[in-house]
């Protein structure tokens, strides 16, 4: 969490009482978009050769401003920029925004540049540097080089982004979003997104914050804030840059910030009832049904249309997106068959024709029944004609009726236009004045229910959610580790790091892990001659495998060989692997198989270990059917885990086969997590492939294992 000082910084930096702008045309154009959005306090020009701009009197430095500036506006070039950091800082400036390029985001001398601007600006705030600005439209504050497209306003949406061209073009919208603020970071050299997003949240009049993220700095910090404005009641929405292997490359280039793997960010949001979009317009739609709305407490809607070409498009859509579309209740169903007569078929979605188009009270008392069946949200597809062309009279009546029903009893009352340029931004803001969400396109609008559902359904349970863990670095053992290793399977999208390191031979893996409670198959490690012997004992049938830990993928060397029913076929599985090793694990065979779970744990540079699980054995592969979590583990979440499994039918018992021991799967992902905390500072990864889930009450068997530790192996 910030601290109390970084904490005032930040709130003279976002209201300001006066404002210091530094450079040439840039500087001019900030104290115009100043005036313009209707600033009311005191700004001072800052330049060494001029004598005004733009009407005020400049001073010719830092030291000669009247007093510390709350915010201040750096635009001149990059060694300039430190320099007035440093001396406004030694002033004690609130903030300062940093125009300027060229330092970490081109690598080289920027790098060493950076460092030094962030040490010059000392407790002071400091946004970029090369950055865009940031708007407050609550207070007139334009700390702005440009033109933009919003407007004052009295609550709103507060956006972040990384990128300032992304930040323009948000400002430019024209769906009837209120933006309370607009912040770009650039290189996040100073305030990190947490930061920011806390500080936003000591604002009553901001409603939603959302962000476009490139990379976060320090996951587990960010992850606290994140809950505290669940818990606050301030709805988060993350456009996240670099889910593609080109996208994450370009995010790295673009601002200097990491972009971690996409799974990994996913697993955040989950954890903190985040609601993560794909683009920029599902970040404003989302954005806008969250500020007239917030979250839902369910996922039923109910929609009406005058087209069952519309109806129908509505329901398709839901589906995929876990939206629910119930039969009405009998009271509602009533009323509505009263108002529409016979020649209507009265279902959810609701095709409710043409027959009181135009009449006020009867679509009045029709929508009213819509509202009547009190699911989350109630939607009406609604495109308006165009406004240069046509006339919209009774398009109006429509629009009048389902207002007058959501002032009694609306619940999620939401006009939705199937293409967004047939809502105009005079429309959408009347409708958001009486309480209605405007919203612009139908696949948007469902992902915004969607999301404001997972929201609410993340808000009832945050009391027991838990931030993420702080990243345990590797202990350095002999040598350097460069441990950025990532990933546990390369098929669950992550390559083992190659830096100095020991893997453990799978009969050494299994006995670390059934040491933290692991269930593993009865056996032994035998040389050849005593193989078969051991066999016997155990009892037939057995698994026989060559035990080394260069053999990663023993199936596709030949060194394991399954089902041996006899002590002849022991000794000729162990003849075939002694090309491989010398030592061989023999094990009792499982009997009766439901399915296979593989569990991992990878290592990654910004998040520190996370855990995988998904269809395992040689599924992995075909079919990519994986779920990650961060620690620390609950139990609760690998539950939700393993249910969001598309493999979990399985699990649950499909088509009258015998369900799998769901509990004893839990406890055994459980331990293989309680072994990953214990050694987070040698760990870099770990696969358990497969866990055998047996029968409902018999237990699981982990029947491989792959443990990989940094540094050199001893003894």
């Amino acid at each position: 969490m910030a601290t109390v000082a970084e904490s005032k910084a930040l709130r003279r930096l976002f209201s300001p009482r006066h404002i210091a702008v530094f450079g040439g045309a840039s500087a001019h154009e900030v104290v115009r978009q100043c005036k313009a959005l209707g600033f009311d306090g005191q700004i001072w020009p800052v330049h060494p050769t001029r004598t005004e701009l733009d009407g005020l009197p400049c001073f010719a430095s830092v030291q000669d401003l009247p007093e510390a500036p709350d915010a201040s506006f750096v635009a001149v070039p990059r060694q300039a920029t430190v320099d007035i950091v440093r001396q406004l800082a030694a002033r004690g400036g609130g903030g300062a925004i940093c125009y300027a390029s060229g330092f970490a985001e081109v690598g080289g001398d920027g790098v060493a540049l950076q460092a030094e601007l962030v040490q010059a600006a000392g407790s002071m705030a400091l946004i970029g540097p090369n950055c865009y600005g940031m708007l407050n439209y609550l207070d007139g504050v334009a700390l702005w080089p440009d033109q933009h497209g919003g407007q004052r306003q009295s609550q709103g949406v507060a956006l972040i982004t990384q990128s300032g061209n992304i930040g323009l073009n948000l400002t430019m919208q024209t769906r009837g979003l209120p933006l309370a603020y607009l912040i770009t970071v650039g290189n996040k050299a100073g305030n990190s997104m947490e930061s920011l997003v806390e500080s936003l949240l000591s604002d009553p009049r901001v409603t939603v914050i959302g962000m476009h993220i490139e990379g976060l700095d320090d996951v587990a910090a960010f992850s606290r804030v994140a809950l505290k404005a669940l818990r606050q009641g301030v709805p988060l929405v993350a456009l996240k840059a670099g889910s593609s292997t080109l996208g994450a490359q370009t995010a790295m280039s673009h601002t200097s910030s990491l972009a971690g793997p996409d799974a990994l960010y996913d697993a955040l949001f989950a954890r903190c009832g985040i609601a993560r979009v794909r683009d920029p317009a599902g970040l404003i739609e989302t954005c806008k049904f969250l500020h007239v709305h917030g979250p839902l407490s369910g996922k039923r809607i109910i929609s009406a249309s005058c087209s069952g070409g519309e109806a129908s498009l509505v329901a398709d859509l839901a589906q995929p997106r876990g939206l629910e579309m119930p039969a009405l209740p009998p009271a509602a169903d009533a009323r509505l068959r009263a108002v529409l007569g016979e020649k209507v078929n009265v279902a959810n979605p609701l095709d409710y024709h043409t027959y009181i188009w135009g009449d006020l009270a009867a679509q009045t008392a029709c929508f009213s029944g819509l509202m009547d069946c009190g699911f989350d949200a109630t939607l009406l597809v609604l495109d308006y004609p165009r406004l240069d062309r046509c006339r919209a009279d009774s398009w109006g009546t429509t629009v009048e009726a389902f207002a007058a029903a959501a002032r009694y009893g609306g619940h999620g009352a939401t006009v939705v236009a199937s293409l967004p340029e047939d809502l105009p931004e005079e429309y959408a803001k009347a409708l958001m004045a009486q309480g209605i969400a405007p919203m612009h396109g139908i696949p948007d609008c469902l992902d915004a229910i969607a999301h404001a559902a997972l929201i609410g359904a993340a808000r009832a349970r945050s009391g027991a959610l838990h931030p993420l863990a702080e990243v345990v670095p590797l202990a350095k053992r002999g040598g350097d580790t460069r441990a950025g290793a990532t990933g546990a399977h390369a098929a669950l999208g992550h390559a083992p790091n190659t830096a100095l390191s020991h893997t453990l031979d799978e009969a050494s893996g299994k006995q670390a892990l059934a040491a933290f409670g692991l269930p593993v198959p009865r056996g032994k490690v035998v040389s050849a001659a005593e193989a078969a012997g051991f066999a016997d004992r155990l009892g037939y049938p057995v698994v026989v495998k060559a035990v080394s830990a260069q053999l990663a993928h023993k199936t596709e060397a030949g060194g394991v060989q399954l089902n041996v029913p006899d002590a002849q076929g022991v000794r000729a599985a162990v003849a075939r692997m002694t090309a491989l090793s010398d030592r061989f694990l023999v094990e009792q065979m499982a009997g009766q198989v439901v399915t296979e779970i593989i569990v991992g744990v990878q290592r990654d540079a910004q998040f520190g270990l996370s855990l995988t699980v998904g269809a395992g054995g040689i599924l992995v592969e075909l079919l990519q059917d994986a779920q990650t979590l961060l620690f620390p583990v609950a139990r609760d979440e690998v539950l939700q885990a393993l249910q969001s499994l598309k493999s979990w039918p399985l699990l649950a018992g499909f088509r009258g086969k015998a369900a799998g021991d769901v509990d004893a799967l839990v406890d055994a992902v459980l331990a293989i997590a309680a072994y990953a905390q214990a050694h987070a500072h040698t760990l870099l990864e770990l696969d358990v492939n497969p866990v055998l889930v047996l029968p409902a009450g018999q237990g699981v068997l982990a029947v491989d294992a792959l443990i990989r530790l940094s540094g050199e192996a001893h003894g």
